[in-house]
């Protein structure tokens, strides 16, 4: 006799959503992840079983709804176990950086009011008992690594297997507690807190709903609007990027128990291109730092090849940009373009592709932050198919994305199903109105209502415009829009992007505000120029040496020239220095995703800034 599962009536979420798969396809891979050099498996039911326990586990250590959870950890399986027990007894997770320094961690602890805190290991824990003092809200601290922490002597630590062993006693004599919470979940319940990236300030906990991570499921991953076919099982997915981001919990957690795909976790963010080519992904995002990588990787490998391969590859990336356009004006590819495409992947595409871990790759996206169309277009090129997306914390990371076959470069593509997009016509600023838009930042209601319009529309933040009155350009940051000392308004990402498509150029600050003309601090891409400048006979020790040499001031000097050429005589940069050092999280140069801070920067190196103007 067969009994088929039947789902009680409850709110649909993340922790239902893998209940069901746990029942549906018990033996179907959900995530893998690497472990001394062997790639081990977790089925949806091995899944469901260890959020059961740790659940069970919160629940035994006092946990109620809505109380927070903290996670400080590299991707791996137990960041997003917890995440998903979280929402199955109703409490709240938050997402800590790596990258976060000991002074920032306080604040998201103390801002949070986190209760727990799980962290990956000797480093994240040391970080958290240096301030721990002075957060009365924080009981525990979990360590998931037990090197180095085992003989730490402090009542709030406990080892993660601990955690587990606590979760199945209680699990066993509290059989069905989980279910019982998840059968009262509301979908206005905070499902997590995500905090922004403080560009401008301290971060605020954006606070995204059941209903909120709901909508984001159906509208960009159930309903195909990022993929054609929509994902599935079939399809593999890489986590690397931090998952304290919006972005990357959408393909990790979201996705994964939305459509079911395979998510493989990097074993680091060092070793991403190892594991890109280990796991050739059918579906994978890249922000626009990780594309400016692969591609002044690719450049340095051709430079460091035999005359007759550089020529192959100069002859076949024409090619391919040649017939990328055609794709994107329309035009129908004739027989003989087809050939030459064939023929390009034969003797170039296939093998580049395999070496990026792009060769399986059927939807490949750029998002959080802008990107240069030309780099795109490179990728386009060989074969990579590339789609622009458009998202925010305080939207669910939904807003717009280029569709397959609908791509227009240098838009972010059409709004989602469900998703309303609008551009204020009197600032230009970019609204959003949908389920996805969140609840408010956490303990902050000016905030709150500082972000929303009077009649329920998202302030982004953004300035864009639209393209055939269907596809969204975004310009810039209605805050970064450089104001001339003659009053010309102009966009600095526009440039920076252009000028950081060169594979010499990792950092472009263009300043300008009030100003007679644009500047830019301009940081190196130390690989790529190191390369140059070994090949070219030039003998440096440090960054700042390499940067300061005369031949790489030349060589920066025509980047910024080739790309002047392209704006108007008022948008050109006139004059330029070099960063003397790499820009850095916990210096407070960037933010934990790698933007950024510009009035930091202007602060930091106003000696170079004001030698520009003098």
């Amino acid at each position: 006799m067969t009994t088929t599962f039947e789902a009680p009536a409850t709110t649909i979420s993340i922790a239902t959503r893998l209940r069901d798969w746990a029942h549906r396809d018990p033996g179907g891979v959900a995530l893998r992840e690497k472990r001394l050099g062997v790639w081990h498996e977790i089925t949806w039911q091995a899944y469901w079983d260890l959020v059961q326990d740790v659940a069970h586990a919160f629940l035994s250590l006092g946990v109620e709804p809505g109380d927070r959870v903290a996670i400080h950890s590299e991707n791996r399986p137990e960041w997003v176990v917890c995440d998903v027990a979280c929402v199955a007894v109703r409490a709240v997770s938050m997402g800590v950086y790596p990258t976060n320094p000991a002074a920032e961690v306080e604040y998201l602890l103390d801002n949070s009011g986190a209760k727990i805190l799980v962290a990956e290991d000797q480093e994240q824990v040391d970080k958290a008992l240096a301030v721990a003092d002075r957060l009365p809200h924080l009981e525990r601290i979990v360590y998931v690594d037990p090197r180095g922490v085992r003989r730490y002597d402090d009542p709030r630590l406990l080892a993660w297997e601990d955690l587990l062993a606590m979760g199945r006693r209680h699990r066993a004599a509290h059989a069905g507690e989980v279910e019982r919470l998840m059968s009262q979940a509301r979908p206005d319940d905070l499902a997590t807190l995500v905090y922004t990236s403080g560009t401008t300030g301290p971060p605020k906990g954006a606070m995204l709903t059941v209903a909120n991570v709901e909508f984001a499921i159906t509208s960009a991953v159930v309903s195909g609007a990022l993929a054609d076919p929509p994902p599935g099982q079939s399809d593999m997915l890489l986590s690397y990027l931090p998952l304290a981001h919006v972005a990357e919990r959408l393909f990790t957690v979201w996705f994964n128990l939305g459509a079911g795909p395979v998510v493989n976790f990097a074993e680091s963010i060092e070793t991403v291109q190892q594991n890109l080519r280990e796991i050739q992904p059918t579906i994978f995002l890249g922000v626009p730092r990780i594309w400016e990588k692969m591609h002044a990787g690719i450049e340095i490998r051709m430079a460091n090849a035999s005359r007759l391969k550089r020529a192959n590859y100069r002859f076949w990336v024409a090619r391919g940009l040649r017939l990328v356009d055609k794709d994107l004006a329309g035009a129908r590819l004739t027989p003989l373009d087809r050939v030459v495409r064939l023929l390009g992947h034969l003797l170039l595409y296939r093998a580049l592709k395999d070496r990026i871990g792009m060769r399986c790759c059927r939807f490949a996206a750029s998002g959080a932050a802008p990107v240069a169309p030309d780099l795109l277009r490179f990728f386009m090129a060989i074969g990579v198919p590339m789609h622009e997306a458009y998202g925010m914390t305080e939207n669910s990371a939904v807003a717009t994305s280029n569709r397959p076959g609908r791509v227009k470069l240098g838009t972010v593509g059409e709004p989602y199903p469900g998703a309303e997009v609008r551009v204020d016509p009197a600032t230009g600023e970019i609204q959003t109105r949908h389920p996805g838009n969140f609840a408010g930042y956490w303990r902050n209601e000016q905030a709150t209502r500082e972000t929303f319009t009077e009649d329920g529309w998202l302030r982004t933040g953004d300035v864009g415009e639209w393209v055939d009155g269907t596809h969204l350009k975004i310009t810039d940051r209605l805050k970064d829009i450089i104001i001339t000392a003659g009053g010309k308004n102009i966009s600095p990402s526009e440039l920076e992007n252009a000028l950081k498509t060169s594979p010499y150029i990792k950092e472009a600050v263009v300043l300008g505000d009030r100003r007679p003309y644009l500047t830019a601090l301009i940081g190196i891409e130390l690989d790529t120029v190191g390369d140059w400048a070994t090949r070219q006979g030039i003998p440096y020790t440090t960054y700042r040496d390499l940067s300061e040499k005369p031949e790489v001031l030349a060589l920066v000097r025509k980047e910024i020239d080739r790309t002047n050429a392209r704006f108007a005589q008022v948008e050109t940069i006139k004059k330029f220095r070099m960063l003397p050092k790499e820009l850095d999280h916990e210096d407070g140069e960037l933010t934990a995703t790698q933007k950024v801070k510009r009035a930091a920067i202007s602060r930091q190196f106003s000696d170079l800034v004001e030698a520009m103007y003098q």
